[in-house]
């Protein structure tokens, strides 16, 4: 997930999808209401111990939060020096990937309605609009940052959406690599304050809408994941020019990527 989200157009949720995790994550993301914190401030430290760990779900979220770190520390430099160097052949990688995750969502509809369609051609619709937009020119000031980090987080856990492509559209992406890359860390702190209350509010009407409207929003997210490909498919016919040797390569890239998606499917769900 965190490999996922330093890419713009490529979206962790996605990854959560694949993987089996996704509906875990949003729910133990939801479940989180900071109730612990009446008990603490009357000194009730055992109540207050008992409640967090009735709200958090640590084996879960420690692991997936340290793995996402990592990545974001460790894979920052390596995704733009392939983005910079290999441009075509990545953003072809990440086709095959977006597309992959498509077909894997479509198989976990029950039943294909009129609905869902109609919503699907929505998101598709939305999608393809948002991600046409120019990025915007912006400051970097750490209130600007603190609402970035809201708006991006809330895009990251949701499949085809990229929290990256995002920042890209709000000019603070180059910015906020480089403050990984050079570890300044109030920049960072400010951004992830942000990112923590716009998911712990954004995941809460996200698991309402999979409880009660899990095949209507279905429908939605692989709309908007069709949509989303429109970013890597520009970013490869700029880059190859058409040309069809080169584009030989990024076609393998992309059929590489895309069995792996169905193979990782089907292993975790074997395994679920």
């Amino acid at each position: 997930m965190g490999s996922a989200d330093i890419v713009p157009g490529v979206s962790g949720g996605t990854m959560a999808l694949i993987t089996g995790i996704y509906g875990h994550l949003i729910e133990a993301i939801s479940n989180i209401r900071f109730g612990f914190l009446k008990p603490l401030f009357k000194g009730d430290f055992k109540g207050s111990w008992n409640k967090l760990l009735e709200e958090f779900d640590f084996k879960f979220l420690i692991p997936l939060v340290l793995g996402i770190g990592v990545a974001f520390l460790t894979l920052a430099k390596v995704v733009t020096y392939c983005m910079d160097v290999h441009t075509a052949l990545t953003f072809s990688f990440f086709l095959g990937l977006i597309i992959a995750s498509a077909v894997v969502l479509f198989k976990k509809l029950n039943k294909i309605s009129l609905t869902c369609i109609i919503f699907a051609a929505i998101g598709c619709i939305l999608t393809y609009m948002f991600v046409s937009l120019n990025p915007i020119a912006a400051n970097h000031s750490l209130i600007v940052l603190f609402f970035s980090g809201m708006i991006a987080i809330c895009a990251m856990i949701l499949p085809g959406v990229s929290g990256s492509f995002l920042l890209l559209l709000l000019g603070q992406y180059k910015y906020m690599l480089n403050a990984l890359h050079q570890l300044h860390f109030t920049e960072i702190i400010v951004f992830i304050v942000g990112a923590l209350i716009g998911i712990l509010g954004f995941s809460k009407i996200l698991n309402y809408l999979l409880k009660n409207y899990e095949e209507v929003t279905m429908a939605f997210l692989i709309g908007v994941m069709l949509g989303s490909l429109r970013v890597p498919g520009v970013e490869i016919v700029k880059a190859t020019a058409l040309n069809v040797s080169a584009l030989l390569p990024c076609l393998i890239v992309a059929v590489i990527a895309f069995v792996i998606i169905i193979v990782m499917e089907t292993r975790f769900d074997y395994i679920e």
